[in-house]
């Protein structure tokens, strides 16, 4: 662990931000945890009806992951799901494929095969042709990555293809720590500037990505459901806790760069804190569940 030993604080405003490279294998296997406990199960419950026609017809459902990174969410949904799946895995990354492919559970919650087969390449351009014979689109930490067009795209396919989206731990900004510190709001409100920058020449939905969603979906007429998902992290949680704050003041201080010279101080108390037991830190989240009308 860095920092909560006695003794100076390196800063650097320049130290790795998580998620940049947003798949990085390290930091996807630290917040992995902390993702599967914050995902809602409600939606998976609502959802589970909607999945029962193709089990019955005797083929295995088709889940198709946009955006899978390491498969965190394959390992967290097919074990609850009954019944044969295919999940295709979604990445640009072929070393995040193959850790995916390798990490999927092998059977599903009442022992029936969970198989996985890989698609490298960018999500861009999606229709509702490339999701034929998928029965599931799931998405993980993904929404908040992508701009208003990119999900208006994504939903016309789902929708079009009549097909349900699960798409979870979409960021909905205003992180929130304890005790207290007079940085926090400036901190917090950098950081969500900085998840809505614009990248290359596409401006990020950040934490406005889950509302976006769920207006996208609804106005094509599907029924969505949502439910907070937030990370409520402790010192059990210490090292995820560590590099997500140190990822979030660095990407506050680029966002706002006369933060920088307060980021040393502020970093060494939201340390000490953390080395006694005391920090606590809530990051908030969405997860979106739209279910598409299905004409019989």
């Amino acid at each position: 662990m860095r920092g909560r030993a006695a003794g100076p604080v390196e800063w650097d405003a320049r130290l790795s931000i998580p998620g940049s490279p947003v798949c990085a294998p390290d930091w996807l296997a630290l917040r992995e945890p902390a993702d599967a406990a914050a995902r809602s199960t409600e939606l998976v419950e609502i959802l589970r009806p909607h999945l029962a026609g193709p089990a019955r017809a005797g083929r295995p459902l088709v889940v198709r992951d946009l955006g899978c990174g390491s498969g965190s969410m394959g390992r967290w949904l097919a074990p609850r799901l009954r019944g044969p799946q295919t999940w295709v895995l979604h990445d640009r990354d072929p070393e995040l494929l193959e850790i995916a492919a390798a990490g999927l559970p092998g059977t599903a919650a009442d022992g029936a095969p969970v198989v996985a087969r890989t698609e490298e390449g960018d999500l861009a351009g999606l229709r509702a042709a490339d999701l034929a014979g998928t029965d599931l689109v799931t998405a993980s930490a993904l929404l908040d990555l992508l701009t208003v067009d990119e999900l208006d795209a994504l939903a016309d396919a789902c929708v079009a293809a009549g097909c349900p989206a699960l798409l979870t731990l979409s960021v909905t900004g205003g992180a929130r720590l304890t005790p207290s510190d007079p940085l926090d709001a400036e901190v917090a409100a950098a950081f969500d500037a900085h998840q809505r920058r614009t990248d290359a020449g596409r401006r990020l939905l950040g934490p406005d990505a889950g509302a976006v969603a769920v207006a996208a979906f609804d106005r094509r007429g599907a029924t969505v459901h949502t439910r907070p998902s937030p990370w409520l992290l402790d010192v059990t949680h210490a090292d995820l806790i560590e590099e997500w704050l140190r990822g979030w003041i660095a990407a506050a201080c680029d966002e706002r760069p006369q933060l920088e010279e307060h980021a040393p101080g502020y970093l060494r108390r939201r340390l000490d804190a953390l080395g006694v037991g005391e920090l606590r830190a809530t990051v908030g989240h969405l997860d979106v569940l739209a279910l598409p009308e299905v004409t019989p």
